[in-house]
């Protein structure tokens, strides 16, 4: 769509950092690799960004309970190595207040894309001082965590995600948190085509974020290229906003591109719309052993905001 007015004011370039909530911190990074802790487990995964040598003594980073070998690409395949012991395949974790499973999966990932931990923050504190319940839309959902944040909030929560395994995991989530009355509708489906389903519909959502993959496949076989479809999911992304809406999040990972590229996407998309648009990166800063002592910040994804203020 063609869109006319004035673009949102802009908040450039913008940084939003964690040092670690709940059950997980970056401890060290170094040499192409991360040092983290994530519950009861220290966990060494591929990390292409970390140029730097770590800061802790290898000592420290060969007492671990698993690693992570094999392709160092972001969605490469691989297994995971138990230096001290076979561990099950997932284990109880705690973020913002929400239960869920960390799993060992074949993709390097455990279940949740901890930087991610700021905008989750950010959406539980729309959703607390809303004085109603929001209606949230999380596309590309993964895990849940998200819409479990959300949803324990207050809010009524849509989760699409195109992966039935990923679904299935959201849903065990729920399960572990005991939160199976909470509002959440739980869909199977490519993203493109329930958004635009929604559009025609005429549904409407207070929160809508999207973590789009670089690549990815619909349950059908349905083709998703991030930068040849973003343009058009935005589009129809701020189409179903609703007048009240309190914010659009788009994250984006592993691709080559500077965050103004979304940046200038997401205000020419909400043209006439008022508010500001605030982009940049997400970082994830080391905390050292004891999860206190402020490192070195790893840079982990670009992010676009609209907020209405």
């Amino acid at each position: 769509m063609t869109r006319t007015g004035e673009r949102p004011a802009e908040r450039v370039p913008v940084i939003l950092e964690s040092l670690g909530a709940g059950d997980f911190h970056l401890i060290d990074s170094g040499d192409g690799q991360k040092l983290e802790q994530y519950g009861p487990y220290r966990i060494i995964r591929p990390e292409a960004q970390a140029l730097w040598r770590p800061s802790l003594a290898p000592h420290i980073w060969e007492k671990v309970d698993a690693v992570f070998t094999g392709d160092t690409d972001e969605e490469g395949t691989g297994r995971w190595r138990f230096p001290k012991a076979a561990l099950g395949e997932t284990w109880p974790l705690n973020l913002l207040g929400v239960d869920f499973l960390g799993r060992f999966t074949s993709f390097r990932h455990v279940g949740v894309f901890p930087e991610q931990i700021v905008h989750w923050s950010w959406m539980k504190e729309q959703v607390e001082k809303a004085g109603r319940p929001l209606k949230v839309l999380n596309l590309f959902g993964y895990t849940g965590v998200a819409s479990l944040v959300a949803a324990a909030a207050g809010a009524e929560v849509t989760h699409v995600d195109a992966s039935k395994k990923a679904i299935g995991w959201a849903r065990e989530n729920q399960a572990l948190g005991r939160m199976e009355k909470l509002p959440i509708r739980w869909i199977c489906e490519d993203a493109m085509k329930f958004i635009l389903r929604e559009e025609r519909r005429g549904s409407q959502y207070d929160i809508i974020l999207t973590d789009p993959p670089k690549f990815g496949r619909g349950p059908n076989g349905e083709v998703w290229h991030l930068f040849e479809h973003l343009p058009l999911m935005l589009d129809v992304c701020r189409e179903i906003l609703s007048p009240q809406a309190a914010g659009l999040v788009l994250t984006a990972y592993s691709i080559r591109a500077s965050f103004y590229s979304i940046h200038e996407l997401m205000r020419e998309t909400m043209r006439s719309a008022g508010g500001a648009v605030e982009s940049g990166e997400l970082v994830i800063r080391e905390a050292g052993l004891d999860g206190k002592t402020p490192g070195r910040a790893l840079s982990t994804s670009l992010f676009s905001r609209w907020v209405p203020k």
